[in-house]
């Protein structure tokens, strides 16, 4: 896609200070990092969504993300990472192109997992059950 943000940065329109590169993907410093080496690994054929991208380019996208967060993490000192996969607008997914963000996590980052919610068990079984058949 030619006005796609991440497309150009592949392409080497866009400078980026890339980490790691294969054939399927790149990985880059994100530019308003969470924290200090918050890395974005993309993949190089573009798919809006994680639901679009093919179950063969899966692979690669993950095994990449574990390689650069072991990477990110020994290189600021952080005692763990999340990988997170934003997946439409009103999950937080502000680029329109499958990527995974690698956040390195330390003790004191001030940063919140998210709230939790209280589920009644009866509403949790229908879920799982309609979660159920629909994975089949």
């Amino acid at each position: 896609m030619d006005n796609c943000i991440f497309c150009r940065i592949i392409k080497g329109e866009i400078p980026a200070l890339r980490v790691y590169e294969n054939d399927a993907v790149v990985a880059f410093l994100d530019i308003q990092p969470a924290n200090p080496g918050h890395t974005l690994v993309v993949s190089k054929k573009h798919h809006p969504t994680l639901l679009e991208t093919p179950d063969e380019e899966l692979g690669p996208l993950f095994q990449a993300a574990k390689r650069v967060g072991r990477s990110a993490a020994a290189a600021v000192g952080a005692a763990g990472f999340n990988v997170i996969v934003n997946n439409g607008p009103v999950a937080g997914q502000i680029i329109p192109h499958v990527h995974v963000h690698v956040i390195p996590r330390f003790d004191d980052d001030g940063h919140q997992h998210w709230a939790k919610k209280s589920v009644p068990q009866q509403d949790m079984e229908a879920i799982a059950a309609k979660i159920a058949k629909l994975s089949r």
